[in-house]
């Protein structure tokens, strides 16, 4: 049975009547070509230029409730379909980055219609896996998913005319900024030596000071490190301090997900065993109300059923259809690896069958923290594969590619489902969005990196081989430096690299038991939040005495300078958020769309959009 009630009539009598063909088909078109490009790009600049990226809901959110905006409140499922469409191609356009690995190593370029093919093989399996996990995550236990939440707040919110509008201002000024600063960087010798990243500024004021400040931190230690490292011989003279930390990185991700997935595992376990619905954890009624807005709560602060979400669950596909869309694109996923890669099937099959593991797993922690580890899955298959005799680096990235991607989009798409949930979207109408998303983004990730790595040829430069002096400012490429990385260390037998990762395991261990056990105590919650001296206290020991390795890993894999860029912008956002007028703070805005953040949002999207237009110019000025 369907969530979704009977609509009204459009406002405006050109738009074409919800749930026609032509709906889906302006929908469709507002998503695939316009606003999921539009994230792709960026997708792909961020994560040539720093090895991350930020996800497009929030911005394709906003941007889609301005096509529907016409269908009043009603209009918030289509928004919703907007956003799904668009995040599905934006993020299969992050994994460009693939591409690229595949040419720092010396792999021969596979035809252009066999990489689409594959990538398509691999999408369209992580969305089924993702789906097949949906009644778990987002029905049983419904983990939060805070970025999903954002984003079905954006979409309510949105059904106000006035509050779009200001909405789209704020975003454009951010992306004029971005575009300006973009081009500066290339143009102005003094910007660029500064190494002047509007993207990475963006992010930081999205994330705030506390993790802006927390990789700064992991990126100084790693530079004051620098010289014990080629002491012991760990980096060779004139190394960046990249080429080690990186692997520290990667283990404190592990220790830290270790420690959160085993708690919501525990807890997942006594809820399904008491047969109650997710509950707050404890939390007081403000918390709680903080948590999920949205949300009734009992006299025990316990969320229950509201009438916002209905107690209708969205219509899911039968499970034996998922299952067997699993089943159907798994197998293509091995069958199109053998044939067109030479890979052998069993590494496929391995490859295959651990994204059920991973999709879970990270799933549930991006459902409580908004993190998904994907290089911990990634570093772990190729560590798995090495135990069981793998030797070839070309095979190991080809197999972990579909780690992830597939994981990646799963858990994108549970994030999606969420949203659809707490607004009580059509999950089957959902679901299409997500596969017809896929089908773009696969396209785009293949043009995207033959467009970059055209028009800006130290992109085929292997970070991993080159002398701290000769390494790009720009152009850093982190998670491109991780992927090669890791899988060039299943050929060189280095003791010291396998026992940088347990180190940075236990350290990331470690530091997330101290976090849960001090920021998590009562008596500290009262020293916290009484007083200036306990804000501050509490302050500095979150950011920079005892960070979250979630942020401050990210200072393991990049250079300094960027870590410098996201710190500045998350200390002036957070300094913006503090000292901004209270009439401000109450004007109905939902966290997630404070001026910060929609700032912060519009720089990523015009600096992307510059470095694209000056892609599309070198490649013209090398066709000419």
């Amino acid at each position: 049975m369907s969530s979704t009630v009977t609509q009204p009539a459009p406002r405006w009598r050109w738009l074409p009547a919800p749930g026609s063909w032509q709906y889906h088909a302006l929908l469709g078109a507002a998503g695939m070509l316009v606003l999921g490009p539009l994230g792709g790009v960026a997708a792909a600049y961020m994560n040539f230029s720093l090895g991350f990226f930020v996800g497009g809901q929030v911005l394709a959110g906003i941007l889609g409730s301005a096509v529907t905006a016409g269908y009043g409140a009603a209009g918030r499922h289509g928004a919703n379909y907007i956003q799904t469409a668009a995040a599905s191609v934006a993020g299969m356009g992050g994994m460009a980055v693939v591409i690229q690995a595949m040419g720092w190593m010396g792999m021969a370029a596979p035809s252009l219609w066999q990489l689409i093919g594959y990538m398509l093989c691999i999408g369209m399996y992580g969305v089924g896996v993702g789906m097949l996990y949906t009644p778990l995550l987002v029905d049983r236990m419904q983990l939060t998913f805070p970025s999903g939440l954002a984003v079905a707040n954006i979409l309510r919110a949105l059904t106000d005319p006035v509050l779009l509008r200001r909405s789209v201002a704020r975003l454009a000024g951010g992306m004029g900024l971005g575009v300006v600063a973009g081009v500066g960087a290339t143009r102005i010798a003094f910007l660029g030596a500064i190494d002047l990243s509007a993207s990475t500024f963006g992010a930081g004021m999205i994330v705030g000071a506390r993790i802006g400040l927390a990789a700064l931190v992991g990126g100084l230690t790693g530079w004051a490190l620098t010289p014990y490292f080629v002491s012991i011989g760990w980096l060779a003279p004139g190394d960046p301090y990249r080429k080690i930390t990186f692997l520290f990185a990667l283990g404190m991700i592990m220790g830290a997900a270790v420690v959160d997935v085993s708690l919501l595992l525990a807890r997942a376990w006594r809820q399904m065993r008491s047969g109650l619905p997710s509950t707050v954890g404890g939390r007081d009624r403000d918390a709680a109300r903080v948590a999920d807005p949205f949300a009734t709560l009992d006299a025990d602060g316990n969320k229950v059923r509201d009438a916002v979400r209905g107690n209708r669950r969205p219509a899911s596909p039968p499970m034996r259809w998922i299952a067997l869309w699993v089943v159907f694109w798994g197998a293509a996923v091995v069958a199109t690896g053998a044939m067109w890669f030479g890979q052998p099937v069993g590494y496929q099959l391995m490859a295959v069958v651990l994204v059920l593991v991973f999709a879970l797993v990270n799933g549930i922690s991006v459902g409580m923290v908004d993190q998904n580890p994907i290089s911990s899955a990634f570093v772990l298959t190729v560590i798995l594969m090495a135990a069981v005799g793998l030797r070839q680096p070309h095979v190991g990235l080809i197999a972990a590619t579909v780690l992830l991607i597939s994981t990646a989009e799963a858990c994108d798409m549970q994030q999606d489902r969420s949203t659809g949930w707490r607004l009580g979207t059509d999950r089957m109408v959902q679901f299409g969005y997500q596969v017809v998303g896929i089908i773009m983004g696969a396209v785009l990730a293949v043009l995207l990196a033959r467009l970059f790595m055209q028009a800006y040829p130290v992109l085929w430069l292997d970070q991993t081989t080159l002398p701290a002096d000769q390494q790009p400012a720009r152009w850093t490429s982190a998670m491109t430096y991780k992927i090669v990385g890791a899988l060039r260390s299943m050929t060189e037998d280095k003791p010291y690299q396998r026992l940088a990762v347990w180190i940075g395991l236990g350290i990331g261990l470690a530091t997330e038991i101290l976090r849960k056990l001090i920021l998590g105590s009562a008596c500290y919650r009262r020293f916290a939040t009484t007083g200036r001296a306990g804000r501050i206290c509490d302050f500095l020991l979150d950011a920079i005495v005892l960070p979250s390795p979630y942020a401050s890993s990210f200072g393991g894999f990049v250079n300094l300078p960027a870590a410098a860029w996201m710190a500045a912008g998350g200390v002036l956002a957070s300094v913006a958020e503090s000292r901004a007028a209270p009439a401000s703070k109450d004007a109905g805005l939902p966290e997630d769309m404070s001026t910060t953040s929609l700032v912060g949002g519009g720089l990523i999207a015009g600096d992307a959009l510059a470095a694209l237009g000056l892609g599309l110019m070198g490649l013209v000025a090398v066709v000419v």
